[in-house]
């Protein structure tokens, strides 16, 4: 289908354009000024901003194995609607993806209901339990990168001799960094809000000292490697040390660790995730991350969970909240508009960075295929999970109010997602 997209305002290179964006067979074959001639829908905008489909490196899709919990058709639907038109879906699913006949089970699903560009992480150990490598020459071809996300690994050599696998095949590791043995029955902040409540609390060094692990054994083997979801000032600094010694190092954050800190936790299971939202000082640590480059990305975790299992507070919830719907608008509230970050910045930490390290997703530009989103950031409305595309409902932002509403969302030239009134 051929569209032209007229009167927005489009982010061309690092900057933005007010111009018009032509597809023809889904590619952008123009992007001008020129006045729409062509008979094919068209499409005003009316000051609207046309961005690169948004890129999330940290998604859980649930399936296969957890289809209560969300579907690939549903998750993916959500991304769209949040304005991504690529995810890596994360790899702890029944059957776990550690050889080429459980991972063929997920790219079956992928291509037969995902409306996006979906690739898959493979696991680093067999079944995520830390003990035996993953069928990685099986598997090497079809997979973004390898992790055991929800699982930190335990054993230091058996991560050595993954990183060492894994380096030849110039392939990334992933890690979600968990110290089993620091955790002591957490499952919140261990601070003022935990103290003061009387829940168990899940400490800052639990986090920071496997990546400390970890980066020795980058030095030593030379792997790319990329560390989850980081939430403490004390993993900033660690990351920032080895990009200065020139460890080839990324990480990512998550929108709640940007914009909350553990005081404004609640009593509801809405507000508990791993690693869990901590100290303002913590969260001060990651902007400053984010504004010199140590933090290289922001990734959702979106974490989909059924209402049962979200219902039974802060102690008993599963851990894992959703965040692709709400990203996009939450960031720009709290970050853009307060004047933290540039709109610019903003859009590399969600699509030119990640696009760089995981090589996935497309440009926004002529010859590429129209793979985009557009956003009103002038419509101001509250956060109601209800209107959700994702099956799991659980956010800590709930009622909060927002700017920015993602209009129409672009895969490849077809129109995945797009408002009624548009």
């Amino acid at each position: 289908m051929n569209y032209i997209l007229t009167n927005a305002n489009v982010f061309v290179q690092g900057n933005f354009i007010k111009s018009n964006v032509f597809i023809a067979d889904g590619i952008i074959t123009e992007i001008s000024n020129r006045a729409p001639q062509d008979a094919c829908p068209v499409f005003d905008l009316d000051g609207c901003f046309i961005f690169p489909g948004f890129i999330d490196v940290h998604v859980h899709l649930r399936e296969p194995g957890f289809f209560y919990k969300e579907t690939i058709k549903s998750g993916t639907l959500a991304a769209a609607h949040g304005g991504y038109t690529a995810v890596c879906s994360m790899p702890n699913l029944n059957p776990v993806p550690d050889c080429m006949e459980n991972l063929e089970v997920q790219l079956k699903a992928i291509r037969e209901t995902a409306c996006i560009e979906v690739v898959p992480y493979g696991t680093i150990t067999v079944g995520e339990m830390g003990e035996k490598l993953a069928a990685y020459d099986e598997i090497v071809g079809h997979v973004c990168a390898f992790s055991d996300d929800g699982r930190g690994v335990q054993n230091d050599e058996i991560m050595k001799k993954a990183m060492k696998k894994i380096s030849g095949y110039n392939k990334i590791v992933a890690a979600h960094c968990e110290d089993n043995s620091l955790l002591c029955g957490g499952y919140i902040h261990k601070g003022e809000y935990a103290e003061k409540h009387g829940h168990k609390g899940i400490c800052s060094e639990s986090e920071w000292k496997q990546i400390e692990r970890d980066l020795a054994l980058v030095k030593e083997t030379g792997v790319k490697y990329h560390v989850c979801h980081i939430s403490t000032k004390e993993s900033v600094e660690l990351i920032r040390k080895a990009k200065a010694e020139g460890l080839d190092v990324t990480c990512e954050t998550a929108p709640h660790y940007l914009t909350m800190n553990d005081s404004m936790l609640q009593e509801d299971g809405r507000f508990k995730m791993n690693p869990p939202i901590r100290s303002e000082a913590d969260r001060q640590a990651l902007i400053a991350g984010i504004l010199d480059g140590t933090v290289d990305m922001i990734a959702t975790d979106h974490a989909p969970h059924s209402a049962e299992e979200k219902s039974r507070g802060l102690a008993k919830s599963m851990m894992g909240v959703v965040g692709l719907e709400t990203a996009l608008p939450v960031l720009y509230t709290e970050l853009v508009k307060k004047g933290v970050l540039t709109l610019n910045q903003l859009i590399d930490l969600m699509h030119t960075n990640p696009r760089n390290r995981f090589g996935v997703g497309t440009a926004l530009e002529v010859g590429q295929p129209a793979s985009l989103t557009v956003y009103d950031l002038e419509k101001e409305y509250t956060i109601d999970p209800e209107t959700f595309l994702t099956m799991g409902r659980a956010t800590p932002f709930a009622g909060k109010k927002v700017y920015g509403s993602c209009k129409m969302t672009m895969y490849k030239g077809n129109i995945v997602w797009a408002e009624k009134t548009l």
